[in-house]
Order: structure tokens, then C-alpha cells, then sequence
């Protein structure tokens, strides 16, 4: 099992990890663990160090390691950015730590009750403190600002992703009120609510908004990309597992904002395969005529596939936002 976010509904994947880190609280109990093991705490005995590394630790007491996206991810753009946050989470406690320590040292150090503390009330310069104030931050800001460099261009989600398996899976994906579109010219079907994916071949999507923005994102995969009405926009993904992850909107876009999800399924060739041959069996035509019906706001439960569909629909979106006024635009913003 796993979680996609805070207050997500679980998802079968087919990878869940060990039963022990599916104990609530598990990194809780690790940090803890190793809190009362320290041979520091031991030996300074000191009760509100003790309580504020408690206190810092509940907010992770309702957590699961699976819970954190980030560091559960599914696809190689993800993994990318999961090993960038971790450099990043590394090279900042080269700051926090030391920040942290001094100010427990000096409040212990220089406390009311201790005498043997040198009082220097006209100290005021030190050429290595300068040194490790100005030349901390400057290299630490340095570092992150060329690994930001190097990963914004390496992971922008216009390029294409290399993979030893076949060409890429073309999908185009358009957002409505409030659900989403996906359509595989390749194969001639599309899906609503349902982005099928064989695993360890790239996915090439191209959006638009057929609505107000929107925003796509499959968290475990990495990867946020804007969808805006009248515009094409690009995202490249490379599932390396195979399951059912949970994918959203993630910019508000009105009453029905909380409920449009979607399935992202990343399946064997031959499940793929599969997945194919039942959409195209289901005898759904998507016309202009349906895709008018389509795009009227609602909120739907289930997935609804399509075979076969209007040639270039996505060009054709985008297209009536140049060449006049949208469908029913007036009355669904009324609606919304």
C-alpha cells in the first residue's frame, strides 16, 4: 500500500515496503530510539533539550515512510528529485546544526548560575568567526546554486527522457471542469480519469486546459506541469514501476477542485496491450457532438473509455480559443 499525500486514499501499487515501516510513527520511534541511545543527552542531562527534540518529532507521529512522496517515487524524474532534495537536506544542516548547537551551548554556557563563564563585555571582533559566518553560507549558497542550474535544465519537463525500451508512448491530456481527458492518437482511444502507461517506456504528454489552468502532477513520478486554455504544454515521464498511483490537479480551479483525480497505471507491455484492446472495445464514440457533452461540468466516479476519437482533438482545443469564443463558456463559469 501507499500513500500519495496527506489525507489521500491508499493505492495498491505492488511495491509496498516491509510491514514494519507501515507502523505509524516509524520514523518517529527510530529518531527517538537513537535520542535516548546518545552518549550527548547521557552526559549533559539536560531536560528541555530532551523535551524540544520530543516536541520537534510529533509532527511525524501520524506518519508512514510511504507517505512522504518525495522519497517513495516511482519514476526517474522523481528519483532525480529526490536525490535533490536530499543534497540539499544535507548541505543545509551544515548551517542548522551548527546554529542549533551554539545557541544550547551558549544559553547552557553563559547561564546565570555559572561562574566560571568569561565575561568579555568589550569583545567585539574575531577574524575566524568572520571566517566561518560569511565563508559557510557562500560556499553552502554556491553549491546549491549550481546543482539548482545544472537540475532545473537536466529536468525540465520539456525533454525527452532516454530509455532502452521502444519509442515513446504519445498522450494527450486535456483538463476540464472537473476531471481529465487522455488521448493516445497512436492507439485511436482515450480515457477519462485513467492514464495507462507500460512501465520503462517513456510517456510523452502534451496539455491544454479546456477550462480555467490547471495544473498536472503524479507525485510519485515528480513533475508538476501547468495546463492553460489556448496553450500547449509538455511533460515527459518515465514510470519504473509498475501499479496504480494516485495523480491531481493541483491548482484550484473552482467547486469540483478536491475531487478531480485520476488513475495513473503503470503496467507490463502485455497489460498495456490489454488495456488497449478493452478500451477500443468499448464502443464510445468521441465525436464533436460527445466531446461538447464532455466537457460540461461534472464530477465523474468512474473511468469511461473512448474508441475511436476525433482526429487532432487536442489541436482542435486549442484552436477554437483563437479562432472564436469557446463552448459554453459563459454558462459554465456560471455554473462553477
Amino acid at each position: 500500500m501507499a500513500l500519495a499525500g496527506f489525507g489521500e486514499t491508499p493505492v495498491d501499487d505492488g511495491h509496498a515496503p516491509p510491514a514494519d515501516q507501515l507502523a505509524s510513527c516509524y520514523a518517529c520511534r527510530v529518531l527517538l530510539g537513537a535520542l535516548q541511545a546518545s552518549d550527548v543527552m547521557k552526559l549533559a542531562r539536560f531536560r528541555p533539550v530532551r523535551a524540544v527534540a520530543v516536541l520537534c518529532l510529533l509532527p511525524l507521529a501520524g506518519c508512514s515512510m510511504q507517505s512522504l512522496t518525495a522519497f517513495y517515487t516511482a519514476g526517474a524524474v522523481g528519483a532525480d528529485e529526490r536525490g535533490l532534495i536530499a543534497i540539499t537536506a544535507v548541505l543545509m544542516l551544515f548551517v542548522f546544526i551548527p546554529v542549533v548547537s551554539l545557541t544550547l551551548f551558549f544559553a547552557w554556557r553563559y547561564r546565570e548560575s555559572n561562574a566560571e563563564a568569561r565575561y568579555s563585555p568589550k569583545w567585539s571582533h574575531s577574524n575566524l568567526l568572520e571566517v566561518f559566518l560569511w565563508g559557510g553560507p557562500i560556499v553552502i549558497i554556491a553549491i546549491l546554486g549550481t546543482l539548482t542550474w545544472i537540475s532545473t535544465h537536466r529536468l525540465d519537463p520539456y525533454n525527452s527522457l532516454a530509455s532502452e525500451n521502444q519509442d515513446p508512448v504519445q498522450v494527450e491530456a486535456i483538463a476540464m471542469d472537473w476531471k481529465w481527458l487522455f488521448v493516445y492518437p497512436q492507439y485511436n482511444v482515450a480515457a477519462v480519469n485513467e492514464l495507462a502507461m507500460p512501465v520503462n517506456t517513456p510517456i510523452s504528454l502534451h496539455l491544454t486546459s479546456d477550462t480555467v489552468m490547471t495544473a498536472i502532477m503524479i507525485p510519485r513520478m515528480g513533475s508538476q506541469i501547468y495546463a492553460m486554455s489556448g496553450m500547449r504544454t509538455q511533460l515527459h515521464l518515465l514510470p519504473t514501476q509498475t501499479g496504480d498511483f494516485m495523480g491531481k490537479n493541483y491548482q484550484y480551479n473552482g467547486r469540483g477542485f478536491a475531487s478531480e483525480r485520476f488513475h495513473a497505471r503503470s503496467m507490463t507491455d502485455e497489460q498495456f496491450k490489454s488495456w488497449i484492446k478493452k478500451a477500443k472495445a468499448s464502443g464510445q464514440r468521441l465525436d464533436e457532438a460527445r466531446y461538447a457533452e464532455l466537457t460540461k461540468p461534472s464530477q465523474p466516479e468512474g473511468v469511461t473509455y473512448f474508441s475511436p476519437v476525433k482526429p487532432h482533438l487536442l489541436n482542435y482545443v486549442i484552436k477554437q480559443y483563437h479562432t472564436g469564443s469557446p463552448r459554453n463558456r459563459i454558462t459554465r463559469t456560471a455554473e462553477r
